[in-house]
């Protein structure tokens, strides 16, 4: 062990300058690769964080304008659902499972006892704390009985709740006006960009009298497992609103419509070619320092022509001069590569701590496995980079060598 060490020691001081480059060559193409693949984990926590904060399988539909005209309507018209699709929907479309609404009242302000907030509020049903993915921080949200009752109950985001009452803890349980009317806060949510305020539909209807009309419908979809059969239930849907207000089932703008389960089939696909490209790109990046590693161990075993002529004329088998020289190559580069594994973990440290979610990244670190894969492919770099040179090593022909001296 001790010659080992010795030989690789010689070998560096030998070509000092030769081995640093090629080493910053290796302990780049490392820093990369380590850089890349803690880009692409925090790329993959966000999506996980996404899909784990609520179902993903919904369907979200907004009223829109149609664009195509259809049986005498011109286009350019405004198609405003009602709250009679819901029902509809679930009765004709096999995959809706359940489905809510939301209206939206604006035009007023809703008036704390610190301080008031204004645009008014959505009008919603349960589902829709699962669809728009809100994380209750306190009470609870609009449920049944708030519906069947006609209660008055309201959810707040909670900057609007320390901006209306000083915290959240002194909102829960408090009451608001708005609309000449008060309103019970139920329960204080956070997003990371919604900061409306929910109160049930029902009770919004009957203080108002409404038509019935609605601006979004979130329909629940089960029972499919493909992006082919989320495209088709979407266009289910549209068929079904398209017969109801008379519109060209091909036209898109009539309603706008976001297949949240399409796209998610849609980005998990694109999250397995993200990890394969960043291994192809690291791994190609890798490979120049390995052609350099492979340089310097060929110049290695050029200047060391006559102790490698001694050794195979006193017995040295093939085996051990091909093991030195690989050995030799495996620790340089693991040296220089570990060297961009340390630099490569502690920028993603100071990443992990600028970065923030709404950019799409949440936690972009490495852990113990990724760690262990790119020792892996060090050692694998390292043989790879001194099998040549030991080859030829093994092809030295003692007396030659001799000669050579």
């Amino acid at each position: 062990m001790f010659d080992l060490f010795r030989e690789i020691s010689q070998t560096i001081k030998n070509n000092r300058s030769r081995t640093i480059l090629t080493g910053l060559a290796v302990a780049w193409g490392i820093f990369m690769l380590i850089v890349l693949l803690g880009a692409a984990r925090g790329v993959v926590n966000n999506f996980n964080d996404f899909s784990s904060d609520s179902s993903v399988n919904y369907i979200n539909i907004w009223s829109g304008y149609t664009s195509l005209p259809y049986k005498g309507y011109r286009d350019g018209r405004r198609i405003r659902m009602k709250d009679s699709d819901m029902d509809e929907i679930k009765g004709e479309v096999k995959a809706a499972t359940d489905a809510s609404i939301s209206a939206t009242a604006s035009g007023f302000n809703i008036n704390g006892p610190k301080d008031y907030i204004s645009g008014g509020f959505n009008a919603v049903y349960p589902g829709a704390q699962r669809s728009e993915r809100l994380k209750m921080k306190e009470g609870r949200f609009i449920n049944t009985r708030d519906l069947e009752e006609l209660r008055r109950s309201i959810v707040l985001h909670t900057d609007n709740a320390e901006l209306l009452f000083g915290s959240s803890e002194k909102a829960l349980g408090n009451q608001v006006r708005a609309m000449g009317l008060s309103w019970k806060v139920v329960g204080i949510y956070s997003h990371r960009w919604r900061k409306d305020s929910y109160v049930p539909y029902a009770t919004y209807k009957s203080i108002t009298g409404g038509d019935g009309k609605v601006d979004e419908m979130n329909i629940k979809i089960g029972g499919i497992t493909t992006e082919e059969e989320a495209l088709a239930t979407e266009k289910e849907i549209r068929e079904v609103l398209a017969r109801r207000h008379e519109f060209d089932p091909a036209d898109e703008n009539a309603v706008w419509i976001w297949n949240q389960f399409a796209n998610y089939l849609s980005q998990g696909q694109a999250i397995v070619y993200l990890n394969l490209a960043v291994w192809v790109i690291g791994i190609l990046t890798l490979l120049t320092g390995i052609v350099g590693v492979s340089n310097i161990m060929f110049v290695s075993v050029r200047e060391r022509v006559h102790e490698i002529g001694i050794r195979r004329a006193i017995g040295a088998k093939p085996r051990s001069i091909i093991m030195q020289i690989l050995t030799e190559s495996v620790v340089i580069t693991t040296l220089f590569g570990y060297i961009g594994i340390v630099s490569g973990m502690a920028l993603l440290q100071v990443l992990s701590k600028v970065l923030t979610d709404e950019l799409g990244f949440s936690n972009p670190t490495v852990d113990i496995t990724i760690a262990l894969e790119v020792t892996v492919a060090l050692i694998a770099a390292g043989a790879l980079a001194g099998l040549f040179p030991a080859l030829k090593a093994t092809k030295v022909k003692p007396v030659e060598a001799l000669h050579d001296e």
